[in-house]
């Protein structure tokens, strides 16, 4: 079944150019459209999207607080991608650290917003890890690091499980971290999973803010 993509965006030429583009795929297809956040809930219970592109700055409920209530309020969440402007905007890392799973440029070329919608949906990879680190690095020091840090020391990580979560950080595929530790793929999902488990994080992105915010790994 082709990767269902809801577009959530103020602008109809903002959307109208995701659709062409997300269409033009044989595993992509746009189930849905909304121009504000607040229409989200509902379509997504009714359209059950696998990703939602949603758009960091609308007039009525913004994208950081429309990824706040969809992972509030719906069961098995969809992924979410934001879509902005402005890589280096401190509304894509509150986005990002209240749960959405990448983020997305307006100007990105077909190619990696076709890219960007497949890994997210995957989640078996960071989606751009050097402008997350970029964002850590200007955002993160000053947002909850004693926070970070607790629930670092609370997932109590064995050697492995940390040296997993470095490579994360890095943006590195579950394969590519089994080739670089040689070990098996399902090896490597499962540290992963330990990892994820242990810090409470939703998905890899979550993880790798908590490494950086908490200075396990320093961004930069």
């Amino acid at each position: 079944m082709p990767v269902s993509v809801l577009l959530v965006d103020d602008e109809p030429l903002v959307r109208a150019g995701l659709r062409a583009v997300l269409e033009a795929q044989p595993d992509l297809s746009v189930c849905g459209e909304a121009a504000d956040g607040a229409a989200v809930i509902p379509l997504v219970r009714e359209l059950r999207p696998d990703v939602i592109a949603m758009d960091v700055r609308m007039p009525l409920l913004d994208g950081i607080e429309a990824t706040r209530a969809v992972l509030r309020t719906v069961r098995d969440p969809p992924k979410i991608l934001v879509v902005t402007t402005f890589e280096n905007d401190e509304y894509v890392y509150e986005a990002l650290r209240a749960g959405a799973d990448g983020f997305l440029l307006k100007r990105a070329r077909p190619a990696e917003i076709v890219h960007a919608v497949r890994l997210v949906a995957e989640g078996e990879s960071l989606l751009f890890p050097a402008a997350v680190r970029q964002l850590a690095g200007e955002h993160g020091r000053h947002r909850g690091n004693a926070e970070a840090r607790a629930a670092l020391d609370r997932a109590a990580l064995t050697g492995r499980e940390a040296e997993v979560l470095r490579l994360m950080t890095r943006g590195l595929s579950n394969a590519e971290i089994a080739d670089r530790l040689v070990v098996g793929t399902e090896t490597v999902k499962s540290h992963v999973s330990a990892v994820l488990g242990k810090l409470g994080a939703r998905d890899r992105t979550q993880a790798v803010i908590v490494a950086y915010e908490s200075g396990f790994v320093a961004p930069g």
